[in-house]
């Protein structure tokens, strides 16, 4: 069996001391540029990695933050994940990004091996299923988008208000007779809530709901179009921009350029296809940078768990 290299072994390849080694590993900018250059090639050609032990021994971290998509073809968590590579890469910390696909199981799979590389920190999407007794198993060391918490810090979306103000700018366009296409009601944020947003409204302003809920998907959205669809619906509301794009599209096979869409999530390729389509932006980018810097200040010990929720804009 080949033996594994040490931080002695590379600075006897190198003709170098041991605290160099270290010193090149911890990035010291005291080490010659020339003697860098040198003990690196060796690392690289060696195929040398440092242990999680050895690193701690010299003060030194591996400084790695996990992150848990809920889908990494999501336009908005996207959004969210590339402000928080953002943050973290600025302060010194590497990402290991993985997807929960709103499975229960496999988010826990994945805690467990973030907490086995004994990561500082993880930022978790959330979604309805997530198994709270794991999550709040790292307290200071996690942040969860997207979802209201207790015991870890949050990071929310103004559900309510995303729909809230895509109505009232319909109204402001004199359109009363609006549909709603949703998330089904069991997603008790993108679903239950902004649902509850829609009717909610119709009480208050003495209109008919009418409303279908299916999947986050834009073919569930495309297949329910219809279901909505008569002659006198002026606006159709959408949970999302990914909705908003299978209505969309079957509103343009119908010939049915008359109806306003709005959508949620500031979609630069749907406003691109759909210049028309009004889209509320909940804060996507700005929600994960808030997250990366709350966990890096709990990480620091400088603030304590918080529940922030993002301001809308157009």
């Amino acid at each position: 069996m080949t033996k594994k290299l040490t931080i002695l072994d590379i600075a006897k390849m190198a003709g170098v001391g041991k605290s160099t080694v270290s010193r090149v590993l911890t990035n010291d900018p005291k080490v010659k540029p020339e003697t860098r250059l040198k003990v690196e090639q060796i690392i690289k050609e060696s195929g040398f990695t440092p242990s999680k032990s050895a690193q701690s021994m010299r003060g030194g971290s591996q400084k790695v933050i996990g992150i848990i998509t809920a889908r990494l073809d999501s336009p908005s968590e996207n959004k969210a994940v590339s402000a928080i590579l953002e943050v973290i890469y600025r302060h010194g910390y590497d990402a290991v990004i993985m997807e929960s696909q709103f499975d229960t199981q496999k988010t826990n799979e994945h805690l467990e091996v973030l907490r086995k590389r004994s990561v500082d920190g993880v930022i978790l999407f959330g979604f309805t299923e997530c198994d709270m007794s794991e999550v709040e198993r790292w307290n200071e060391r996690m942040v969860v988008i997207a979802m209201d918490t207790d015991k870890v810090s949050s990071i929310n979306y103004d559900n309510n208000g995303v729909i809230r103000q895509a109505l009232y700018h319909l109204s402001e366009l004199s359109l009363t007779n609006i549909a709603y296409i949703g998330v089904d009601p069991s997603d008790k944020t993108t679903g239950k809530l902004r649902l509850d947003a829609y009717l909610n409204w119709c009480e208050e302003h003495e209109l008919p709901p009418r409303f279908a809920t299916g999947q986050l998907d834009h073919q569930s959205a495309y297949a329910l179009v219809d279901s909505v669809l008569d002659d006198d619906i002026e606006a159709i509301v959408c949970a999302s921009d990914t909705l908003a794009l299978g209505v969309a599209k079957r509103l343009q096979e119908l010939h049915r350029e008359d109806i306003q869409i709005t959508g949620v999530g500031g979609n630069e390729l749907l406003s691109f296809l759909f210049p028309n389509i009004i889209s509320i932006n909940p804060g996507y980018q700005l929600a994960g940078e808030s997250a990366a810097k709350q966990l890096l200040q709990q990480l620091d010990g400088a603030v304590n768990i918080a529940h922030l929720t993002q301001p809308l804009s157009f």
